[in-house]
């Protein structure tokens, strides 16, 4: 190659203490002949200088690539005599500071840049990467060189953000502990069960804050572990939860969000109580108090399927209820692609065609993809006089488009949007009463007005509408957090960012996120 050994060790500094004696190019390497300079060398056991050589012998090392090419360092080195009497060692073989140590067949450049490649991409992305940089590596040896570095030491956060994460969706669960001042994860724990947290919490005294959701492992956890530290609720499950209450309670008055004419708006009666006892009724409510049981101590969605003998489906809808009694609310009927085509079947039944499958021959042309047997059993009830053909629907928003105009502020409505739920309140008391409790709880949310608390509270149960006082009764049994949440200005932001790091990093790896595998991805990664 055209350079001496001046240039080289500008290109390459980790090189100052050796003596290039040759640079031969291979076509798709560089090979560097090279061999230390020192008169003397320490004993690595005892520290003694020592000038006497035993004997010399050549090892090459891989470095990092020079002009896009694979570089190979073929590094003549010596063996020493120790001269001290008292040493274990005998003999022992120099090393060059920052490029070598013992045993190694990679230099200390190389193996920090294989190890910024595998804690940023991984296995097979990371030896797809190490390739095109002329440095080929197997999978394997990229998470042999995570698995050997050292985990940094926990260091006590004064405010600290705590989360769960899933191994396995359902199953197996992890915690993440961040830092909210640096926004960095500290520590990661193998679950989420609150003597876990506990434990790390009093084995890293210090803690002043501790930002969590509303789960209940990690706020016994706390008080235990930590019984100084202020509990901060974030903020975003509050509203999360809020929304959650407001949904079951728009579902359960479906009837109320359909658009009647006046002669028809009339007040329905209240369903019978014996439709909401007997048999099966008694086994939701024992059902849905053995869900919520196991729920609250962590158990997982799947563990709960095995203890309960109940479908997946079935156990997260038991979960997402607040109280039985949602569950055996009754429904109204469900919207129906016939609606779009109310009309026109009226006009044609007006006209005297009254067959159903011709009906329906003549809905296909104008793009219906229903059934015949939805037009057969609207035909029917027309002829047998149950359901009059004078008075064609009219289109219903759905109860998740309700609940979204409930909590989004009166600004970001769009005019149509405000007008339609002006119409719903005003048939609805109760949903009006929701739409004045959660413009009040987004107030003190937003502008963290936590002193409004015990108002908006007694206000919720004054209202007596089941699901808001259901949503009250948990804000109660956690109080001190969640004042605190609508108080101070930590929230769990930062937490929540990591979590998703982390879920790109777990999915990245393939099935092969094992435990101390993923800590180290997480904790040293960039």
């Amino acid at each position: 190659m055209g350079c001496n050994d001046h240039d080289l060790k500008t290109l390459l500094p980790h090189l100052a203490e050796l003596v290039i004696e040759q640079v031969l190019d291979r076509g798709s390497s560089v090979r560097i002949q090279a061999r230390c300079s020192a008169a003397t060398v320490g004993c690595p056991g005892c520290g003694h200088s020592s000038s006497r050589v035993h004997s010399r012998y050549e090892r090459v090392l891989s470095d990092a690539p020079l002009g896009g090419r694979e570089t190979l360092i073929c590094l003549r080195v010596r063996r020493f005599f120790c001269r001290n009497a008292r040493c274990s060692r005998k003999t022992f073989v120099e090393q060059v500071p920052g490029l070598t140590v013992a045993h190694a067949r990679r230099s200390l450049l190389l193996r920090g840049l294989l190890e910024a490649i595998a804690l940023a991409l991984g296995g097979r992305p990371g030896a797809r990467m190490a390739r095109q940089l002329a440095n080929a590596v197997s999978r394997m040896t990229l998470l042999r060189l995570i698995r050997a570095m050292p985990v940094p030491v926990p260091l006590t956060a004064e405010v600290l953000g705590v989360d769960d994460f899933a191994f396995r969706k359902g199953m197996r669960y992890g915690s993440i502990l961040v830092d909210m001042d640096t926004r960095r994860p500290i520590d990661l724990l193998p679950d989420r069960l609150g003597d876990s947290f506990a434990a790390w919490l009093r084995e890293h005294p210090g803690t002043e804050v501790i930002c969590r959701d509303r789960a209940g492992g990690y706020a016994e956890g706390g008080r235990v572990g930590a019984p100084e530290a202020i509990q901060v609720a974030d903020r975003w499950h509050l509203l999360f939860n809020l929304t959650s209450a407001v949904d079951r309670a728009v579902r359960a008055h479906r009837a109320c969000l359909r658009d009647q004419p006046a002669h028809e708006a009339v007040a329905q009666p209240a369903p019978p109580s014996s439709e909401l006892e007997g048999r099966r009724a008694e086994q939701t409510r024992q059902r849905h108090a053995e869900v919520h049981a196991l729920w609250a101590k962590g158990v997982g969605t799947t563990a709960i399927c095995r203890a309960l003998n109940l479908d997946h489906k079935t156990v997260l809808r038991y979960a997402r209820a607040a109280s039985a009694e949602d569950l055996l609310a009754p429904l109204s009927p469900r919207a129906s692609m016939l609606d779009q085509h109310i009309d026109y079947l009226i006009q044609r039944w007006q006209e005297g065609c009254t067959n159903a499958r011709w009906l329906t021959w003549e809905l296909r042309e104008r793009g219906y993809r229903g059934s015949e047997r939805s037009v057969r059993r609207l035909v029917s009830a027309w002829r047998t006089g149950t359901t009059p053909p004078n008075a064609a629907p009219v289109a219903t928003p759905k109860p998740r488009q309700v609940t979204g105009w409930i909590i989004r502020p009166a600004h970001q409505r769009s005019e149509q949007e405000q007008a339609d739920l002006s119409r719903i309140l005003e048939r609805c008391p109760e949903l009006n009463m929701i739409d004045r409790l959660v413009s009040d709880f987004a107030g003190m949310l937003r502008h963290r007005q936590g002193q409004h608390l015990d108002t908006w509270i007694a206000t919720a149960h004054a209202s007596e509408i089941a699901q808001m006082s259901a949503f009250a009764d948990g804000l109660v049994k956690d109080y001190d957090a969640v004042r605190n949440g609508l108080t101070l200005e930590w929230s769990s932001g930062a937490v929540e960012g990591a979590v998703c790091r982390l879920k790109a990093i777990k999915r990245q790896m393939y099935g092969r996120a094992n435990f101390d595998l993923l800590r180290r991805r997480v904790l040293l990664g960039p």
